[in-house]
């Protein structure tokens, strides 16, 4: 999977969630529009329960969403802004995160105050939903810089000349990475589906309770999204292998517990499907057909992960569980003829 596939998918991604919070905020007043009051109390006096401003339906329905448009723009143009920064994008996440829960929150509560209401006078309380809002947007923006901060980089150059000699007290890094945008896709659905009904319930707009009906589709959009992305590395310490843009949770076998490791074509008709599987193979992380990393290890079955450039991992790991196995050599020989893809590093 190439930078520019994993930019683009970001860049859907952020797409999806934008106009997904815009389409929310005009909803919802809408949706109501047949038990509220023409105008609705949109604005409380500090520290009290009692109204003292209000708009009407269709204000109250387009401000908020205008005020999501400019604070998207803003985050975009951030990073364009910011050049070859790294930090732009994290906060522009975060930013995204938490604006939109905090303006979805915010219009709930809005038009849950106002319901059944003849008056905007009389409209209810909106504290329990504003604090309970801040508290979802505060994670949703911590998760939001978290993923950013997670995400791959440039990529590195490749090594100039055709041998690598490793110094003693120098180690050799393989790192891969591998996403299914199909995967991502249904995980952003399953999750637009899950923040719909719940600020439906929180709005008072649908009698069922969303602790019902919105778990089951955020733990399928976190158990999807936990599938759809998957990360390799290969070093001393052996091969770990991260899940989701959070790099969790993690899979890790010692060098010196893997007996050996190869290259091997797979499809995802042959171990069962997409994302995390369990056949007659072993187990298998397929995320797209073709070429998979194999490790056999001394305990347990074999694991597959479907990476790019798996055959410099597998030579690695190969050498890695050697060198443990015999305590010698610092030099690893099959360097010589593969050093694409290989980072040197003094840890």
């Amino acid at each position: 999977m190439t930078d520019q596939v994993r930019k683009s998918g970001a860049a859907w991604g952020a797409v999806g969630w934008g106009v997904g919070v815009l389409a929310l905020l005009v909803a919802l007043p809408l949706a109501a529009s047949g038990r509220l009051p023409d105008r609705l109390a949109t604005h409380w006096h500090a520290g009290s329960d009692r109204p003292d401003d209000s708009m009407p339906l269709w204000a109250a329905a387009l401000f908020p969403a205008l005020i999501w448009g400019v604070l998207a723009v803003v985050v975009v143009l951030t990073p364009r802004r910011a050049g070859a920064g790294r930090a732009a994008p994290g906060w522009a996440a975060a930013g995204l995160g938490f604006g939109g829960v905090t303006l979805l929150g915010g219009q709930a509560s809005v038009v849950r105050a106002n319901l059944d209401r003849t008056d905007w006078h009389d409209a209810g309380s909106v504290t329990s939903g504003v604090v309970g809002t801040l508290v979802i947007a505060t994670a949703a923006g911590a998760a939001g810089l978290l993923a950013a901060r997670r995400a791959p980089g440039e990529p590195r150059p490749a090594a100039d000349g055709p041998t690598l000699d490793i110094p003693a007290g120098q180690r050799v890094v393989w790192l891969a990475r591998t996403s299914n945008s199909w995967l991502q896709a249904i995980a952003a659905l399953t999750g637009l589906l899950a923040i719909t009904v719940f600020v439906s319930s929180l709005a008072g707009l649908t009698n069922l309770p969303f602790l019902l009906a919105a778990p089951p589709f955020a733990l399928a959009s976190v158990l999807v999204l936990g599938c759809s992305s998957v990360q390799a590395r290969v070093s001393e310490r052996g091969l770990d292998v991260t899940f989701g843009p959070f790099g969790w949770p993690t899979r890790h076998w010692a060098a010196e517990d893997i007996e050996s490791a190869r290259v091997e074509s797979r499809t995802p008709a042959q171990v069962g499907g997409w994302g995390y599987r369990l056949s007659g193979l072993g187990t298998t992380v397929m995320l797209r057909g073709g070429e998979c990393l194999v490790i056999h290890p001394s305990k347990g079955r074999e694991f597959a992960v479907s990476v790019d450039d798996a055959e410099r991992g597998a030579a690695l790991l190969n050498s890695l569980s050697a060198r443990h196995t015999t305590c010698r050599p610092h030099r690893l020989p099959f360097l010589d003829h593969h050093t694409d893809g290989l980072e040197p590093s003094s840890w």
